[in-house]
């Protein structure tokens, strides 16, 4: 069996690292993607200690430096006939504003959080973006610690807006879905509506976004790790086919990217909508 060459990092194997082949006595095993490819390295610090800076860090950073920077260049000097970067700008946020924000929580009680909403979009998206960026290649949501995060962020509004609106009583009545119509079974149906508000609600917001990314990144490993490794004898037809896959699937993923986006927003807004509407 021939030993593949690694990268620098031995916790990864990269199909440019390596000469294996088929039909050269190694199988694809020893180059297929798995979980040693959503880990990194530090790039500064060690990572024994926990204190550590890597490349999923540094893509997040830049990523938020990207959105920052794309929507203050749009809005610095705003012109009432706006430019190509302003009319673009515009157009994002007022698709999240009237698409999302009013839709689901009205246009009164939604304008407060049209911030909020917009933000959680583009950095969301921005974040999933990096999977088909040159170099970057790799989706930051792919890795559940930041999709985790912003789902407490939404969870903790969620729960302190319920507060603030309903009081200690009625924020417990709106949780558990407190109806007295529904007579023997309230206890039952009001300890489903509890566990599913206070524990499955944040969790499935989470991995919802994680797995998407997670399972579309690891698709796109797949098929282009193959095509490398087919890149053999006759397996260059083979090559070719797993290569349209790659394009194929990097079409599909531009598609998920904004859809898981949208997904995660529309779901925050939903949630602050339960928050802010009467018990039912």
């Amino acid at each position: 069996m021939k030993e593949p060459a690694v990268s620098a990092d031995p916790t990864q194997v990269l199909a440019f690292d390596t000469d294996c082949h088929i039909f050269d006595g190694c199988g694809f095993a020893e180059v297929s993607p798995g979980l040693h490819s959503f880990l990194f390295q530090p790039l500064l610090g060690d990572g024994d200690s926990n204190l550590y800076f890597n490349k999923t860090m540094l893509l997040a950073l830049l990523g938020s430096i990207i959105i920052v920077g794309f929507f203050w260049a749009a809005f610095r000097r705003p012109q009432v006939v706006p430019g190509k970067l302003q009319m673009v700008a515009e157009a994002g946020y007022d698709f999240i504003r009237r698409g999302v924000v009013y839709e689901t929580i009205g246009k009164k009680e939604g304008e407060k959080y049209v911030p909020l909403v917009v933000s959680l979009f583009f950095f969301v998206w921005m974040m999933n973006l990096w999977s088909i960026i040159p170099v970057a290649q790799f989706p930051v949501t792919s890795i559940i610690a930041y999709p985790m995060v912003l789902a407490l962020l939404v969870y903790i509004l969620w729960v302190s807006l319920t507060f603030k609106r309903h009081g200690f009583v009625g924020f417990w009545k709106n949780v558990t879905g407190y109806d007295k119509s529904l007579g023997a079974v309230l206890p039952l149906a009001m300890l489903i509506e509890l566990f599913s508000n206070l524990l499955i609600r944040p969790f499935t917001h989470a991995v919802r976004l994680f797995a998407n990314m997670f399972a579309g990144h690891t698709l796109l490993l797949l098929f282009t790790i193959a095509s490398w490794y087919l890149l053999n004898g006759v397996g260059i037809a083979y090559a070719s086919v797993s290569f349209v896959m790659v394009i194929v699937m990097t079409a599909f993923e531009l598609f998920i990217q904004a859809l898981q986006a949208y997904v995660f927003v529309l779901l925050t807004c939903t949630y602050i909508q339960g928050a802010l509407a009467e018990h039912h």
